[in-house]
């Protein structure tokens, strides 16, 4: 029987691999990689195999001594011999669970008066804290001393998953409630006043560490609403600064452009533009109908942008008005408007002052002037809205003129009475 050749039966050329090795992961390390490594080759999640380790821990410090052993024979996994630098931050959690379950070993066995309770308060807080540092957002942990006065809480708050937040609170709070319940059934099952005395330490301190936790968040969320806020007020101040542009100066200056050969035009509109500007400016917000103030740089207002003048007006001072206070504007807008017509000038001075027993008002331009007893009867402006309307009210009017020299009036109105308190440099 002939041989069979080679090419009739070919040789399979298929190598087994061999088995994974365990190798410790440096760059996932908390410690030295250990429970990085074992998760990576069973394909589990690390956190199981960390918290595996803590709860070891309380077996008389088994997960101590296998996390050390691992470390001695478990060698780095090749191409890693300079590992990475440790997150302290993400160790945190597992050190603080250790360290509940490490109490919780203590209390089971030597639980003994206040200091047992105590020591249960710690362990539950430890754990518990531990549990909510994990599961908080790793972007916060990475975060926490930046904005938070208690740093290690603040990673408790998720600014981008809020629904998750707050299940996990509810979650945290839940199992804290029912840790602290079950504790206190276990270690005082006699129903007497150690029982109870006990049972409201435990009460007291479960609400100062849900204020605890709860202090971040509800700083975090302070610091959000100011911000909020803040925001909101810059954002409607560039709104109505934008809308005053808008409406006022645009609006004069493309006025001006289209009268720039009208030289008073020009003027009065600048003018007025100006007294808006620092009006909106620098002047407190009152209503013409209530303040002396705003009343009466309002009616020279109004004699600048009728008769094209300037007035160059000075409040010192400021009051409520009422029917004599606003008599006394009223001649003084009359004067304004007598200088405008008759003095020929561009510019008229007024010069008011509150004072605690009477309001005075100057009123001067530098014009033609004339000689006040030679005013005839029919001329109204002078004899019935100014001298005789401050005499109506209690208040006097003086004129003081000549050919020439120009004209002053002053008009004076005594207060009297209740409610008539000076408000100076409001």
């Amino acid at each position: 029987m002939p041989r069979p050749t080679t090419g009739e039966f070919p040789i399979s050329s298929t190598v087994t691999p061999p088995p994974p090795r365990l190798y410790r992961a440096p760059e996932h390390r908390l410690a030295a990689g250990v429970a990085a490594g074992i998760a990576d080759h069973l394909g589990i999640s690390v956190v199981r195999v960390r918290v595996a380790f803590m709860v070891l821990l309380g077996l008389s410090g088994l997960g101590l001594l296998l996390y050390a052993a691992f470390w001695a024979v478990v060698p780095l996994r090749p191409g890693d011999a300079v590992p990475p630098r440790r997150d302290l931050a993400q160790l945190l959690p597992f050190v603080a669970i250790g360290l509940g379950v490490l109490l919780t070993q203590v209390m089971v066995f030597d639980s003994v008066g206040a200091a047992g309770t105590a020591g249960w308060l710690v362990a539950i807080i430890a754990v518990g804290a531990g549990v909510i540092w994990h599961q908080s957002a790793p972007e916060r942990r990475r975060q926490w001393g930046e904005s938070m006065p208690v740093p290690w809480l603040g990673a408790v708050v998720e600014e981008s998953d809020r629904r998750a937040f707050v299940l996990r609170f509810i979650g945290g709070g839940v199992l804290v409630a029912v840790g602290i319940i079950g504790v206190a059934a276990v270690y005082s099952p006699a129903q007497n006043f150690d029982a109870v005395i006990n049972g409201v330490i435990f009460a007291l301190v479960g609400l100062a560490g849900v204020g605890v936790v709860a202090a971040p968040v509800l700083w975090r969320t302070w610091n959000q609403l100011r911000s909020e806020r803040e925001g909101r007020i810059r954002e409607q101040e560039r709104a109505e600064l934008a809308a005053m542009v808008h409406d006022q100066v645009l609006h004069t200056l493309a006025l001006i452009q289209r009268n720039a050969s009208d030289v008073k035009t020009v003027q009065r509109l600048a003018r007025g533009q100006e007294r808006s500007l620092r009006n909106w400016l620098y002047k407190p917000t009152g209503s013409p109908t209530e303040r002396f103030a705003a009343a009466l740089e309002q009616a020279a207002a109004e004699v600048e942008d009728t008769f094209a003048i300037t007035v160059e007006a000075v409040v010192v001072g400021d009051r409520e008005t009422d029917e004599r206070v606003g008599a006394l504007v009223a001649a003084a807008r009359e004067a304004l408007v007598n200088a405008a017509r008759h003095a020929a000038v561009q510019t008229v001075s007024l010069y008011a002052e509150v004072e605690p027993d009477q309001v005075s008002v100057f009123v001067r331009d530098r014009g033609k002037g004339f000689d006040p007893d030679t005013v005839e009867d029919h001329r109204h402006g002078v004899r019935g809205s100014i001298i005789g309307r401050m005499k109506r009210h209690g208040g006097r009017a003086e004129i003081r003129s000549e050919p020439g020299e120009g004209t002053e009036v002053r008009l004076i109105l005594p207060i009297t009475g209740a409610g008539s308190a000076t408000e100076r440099d409001r």
